[in-house]
């Protein structure tokens, strides 16, 4: 039976003997889940404690004026951990701020545990800034120029995350990579449902049908629709037209930004938030 502590828990113990602190406790099918949406220490006692550890950083925000989606923050799954008895800080990825002006998006932020380091995602491109998305844990994608060749989707992070797509000159720019997949044309990657159990158990990551996603990339602006969707995992909706702002992607989640279509008063998604969730048995 699921057993939801809300809020800071004191201590639950792991193997005989350990005593786990800090983040919010879950409890299902044998394990507890300690999930961080925002920085805090975990506190290992009495002994080494046996873990699995899933980090997902921040994501990218979009880029303005026929701006590229971004790429989701990186996803880092890290099965079979052993932490010795110590205080470990988790440092919390923030999205990438949203942008008002021409030009290119912000990159996501880092989300730290241990030795573990998921990196943010990268941004979505604009105009007059080299044109090609930013490297991240997922790339951001490309912007669309009127003339030359296509510009290049930004890389994403071996083993966390995929490219960003490429632009189409004078058509299409690129949408954000996400952990599962790389950016398709306009549209954002999907992010993954392997760790559809960890979202089910701990009501976090975007829940498609009952099955739980995370760390998709943002869709690219068009001038009209059908725009740029958000990859499954948070990717936000590229803006066009008409609703020239791109969405933002879904808090703790690590989605990307979506990019807006115009210049003046037109505004990018901003990139959602990461999450540090230690499971291990009871």
């Amino acid at each position: 039976m699921l057993n939801s502590l809300i809020g800071i828990i004191a201590s639950s113990g792991g193997a005989a003997g350990v005593t786990v602190t800090g983040g919010t406790l879950y409890t299902s099918g044998g394990y507890n889940y300690r999930v961080f949406l925002s920085s805090g220490t975990l506190g290992v006692s009495g002994g080494s404690l046996s873990c699995d550890i899933l980090s997902i950083a921040g994501g990218g925000s979009g880029g303005v004026s026929w701006g590229g989606g971004a790429g989701a923050g990186g996803l880092l799954y890290s099965a079979s951990q052993t932490l010795t008895a110590a205080s470990y800080t988790v440092t919390i990825g923030a999205g990438g701020a949203s942008k008002t002006s021409d030009g290119i998006g912000n990159a996501g932020n880092n989300t730290t545990i241990s030795s573990f380091t998921a990196v943010g995602g990268g941004y979505g491109a604009g105009p007059s800034s080299g044109n090609n998305g930013g490297n991240g844990g997922s790339g951001g994608g490309a912007v669309a120029v009127s003339s030359g060749t296509n510009k290049t989707g930004g890389t994403g992070t071996s083993g966390q995350g995929n490219a960003g797509a490429d632009s189409l000159a004078g058509n299409l720019s690129g949408g954000g990579g996400g952990a599962g997949a790389a950016g398709s044309g306009q549209n954002g990657g999907n992010g993954l449902s392997t760790y559809s159990t960890f979202g089910s158990v701990t009501g976090t990551g975007q829940n498609i049908s009952g099955t739980y996603w995370y760390a998709g990339g943002g869709g690219a602006s068009r001038n009209a629709a059908p725009v740029g969707t958000g990859g499954n995992g948070g990717g936000g909706l590229g803006g066009e037209g008409g609703v020239r702002n791109g969405a933002n992607g879904t808090a703790n989640t690590g989605g990307g930004g979506g990019g807006a279509y115009g210049d003046a008063y037109s505004t990018s998604g901003a990139g959602g938030s990461g999450l540090v969730i230690v499971r291990y048995a009871v």
